[in-house]
């Protein structure tokens, strides 16, 4: 019955068009009265508590990070070195793509910060050489939603921040599963273009292609300082993220000179405008997770899924499946903040490593925002580059299916994400 009013009062609040944090606390207020109490005390400060913890300060230096980039022209110089090295391949301006959401990946941790920044400078540039939009614009969102599971990830952060696990050991884990979305990309989009009439890129001369390299070296250096200095234990993830302010800082004002005084402050307006909605969600959401604790859903929830607690693959599917159509109809963050409360209990007590589902969990949240009808990487990409939302929709299935089909292999054999992170740690 606990679990009927939540949902019901949740989906209830949503499909009225109440915000998802003010729907997580109407949530909250629908428990306290059905376990007949009720403090408007209990509210406030589990919303303060929620958001007072250390490991969370990582979140708005790495929103603020990732504007400075994209303010700052590194952005700008790794798609410029790809072009260098790959526009000249058939279907050239596609792999290029893929490389520079990889790299910008390692640096910003943020798919809307990403897709926007692909999509303004590539999908013009697509759209004159031939390509079709569809398919470009399908490709620069799947690559955008790459963000959110390399290192250093905004959404891993707040994982480990509510499972209570180590962060650097999540980053690890989810190096080798981002490269193999890439990958994924790499041959769904050979596939998809191999029969087009796309215009080539001129081969440059090694002597400029090594240029491009060279201007872009400070910006690809970042992700080098941040993944080796959490490897050596020179600093936590939240040092790494002011780390990672104040040389895209330093490389944006004085190396490439493109941060005025003027764009660095309206990054910190928009960081600390996102930052924001970030926190309060993060917040509101430790009401709900609270009240779920002392209405002992998660006991009544394993009860639910006995049949799968003996066999930990099965579980993580269903689970998987379960986040990949809430997806659909929530936003990436919410989503998170909502189930993490009720899945960790559940995973724990099926013996599941929780470092290895944090990567999983967190994946198949990203993919959620591919897919309609909220799909918010798919309105960034359709809004920056001017292209019709439903050609984006049919053009990016085949890439979504494709990291599906990594996600899926996630799930069938642990060990790829268990390994590698063994290995780095």
């Amino acid at each position: 019955m606990t679990l009927l009013i939540f949902l019901a009062v949740l989906i209830a609040a949503i499909m009225f068009g109440v915000p998802i944090a003010w729907s997580l606390i109407i949530c909250g207020i629908a428990l306290m009265l059905h376990l007949d109490f009720f403090n408007a005390q209990v509210i406030a400060q589990n919303i303060i508590l929620g958001t007072d913890n250390f490991i969370l300060l990582a979140i708005p230096f790495f929103i603020l990070a990732g504007e400075l980039m994209n303010r700052g022209g590194l952005s700008l110089r790794i798609i410029q070195a790809a072009m260098a090295g790959f526009g000249h391949v058939r279907g050239g301006l596609g792999y290029v793509a893929i490389c520079a959401s990889l790299i910008m990946a390692s640096l910003s941790g943020s798919a809307i910060a990403d897709s926007a920044a692909l999509a303004a400078i590539l999908l013009p540039m697509m759209r004159m050489g031939g390509y079709p939009e569809g398919s470009s614009g399908g490709l620069l969102a799947a690559g955008g939603v790459i963000a959110p599971i390399i290192p250093p990830s905004i959404a891993l952060v707040v994982f480990g921040a509510i499972a209570n696990i180590s962060i650097s050991g999540l980053f690890f884990a989810a190096i080798l599963p981002g490269i193999m979305m890439a990958i994924s990309l790499i041959v769904t989009w050979r596939f998809v273009s191999r029969n087009g009439q796309f215009e080539q890129l001129e081969k440059k001369p090694r002597a400029e292609v090594l240029t491009a390299v060279r201007k872009a070296l400070p910006a690809l250096v970042l992700p080098v300082i941040v993944i080796g200095g959490l490897r050596v234990g020179v600093f936590t993830p939240t040092e790494a993220a002011v780390i990672a302010v104040v040389y895209a800082t330093l490389v944006g004002a004085f190396i490439y000179r493109e941060l005025t005084l003027q764009s660095f402050y309206q990054a910190l307006i928009d960081a600390g405008r996102t930052s924001a909605v970030v926190m309060f969600l993060i917040g509101t959401s430790m009401v709900s997770a609270w009240l779920i604790t002392i209405a002992n859903l998660p006991a009544q929830i394993i009860t639910t899924l006995t049949p799968f607690m003996d066999t930990p693959q099965l579980l993580v599917l269903v689970i998987v499946v379960l986040t990949l159509l809430l997806g659909m109809v929530l936003d990436f963050t919410p989503l998170m903040l909502i189930l993490m409360p009720i899945m960790i209990p559940l995973c724990k007590a099926a013996n599941i490593d929780m470092t290895y589902f944090g990567v999983v969990f967190t994946m198949a949240g990203a993919l959620g925002m591919l897919t309609p009808p909220v799909g918010n990487v798919l309105n960034v990409v359709a809004g920056v580059g001017r292209v019709r939302l439903d050609k984006i929709i049919v053009g990016v299935m085949p890439f979504l299916l494709a990291e599906i089909a990594v996600l899926l292999l996630l799930v069938a054999f642990p060990a790829i994400v268990t390994v590698p992170m063994s290995l780095f740690q």
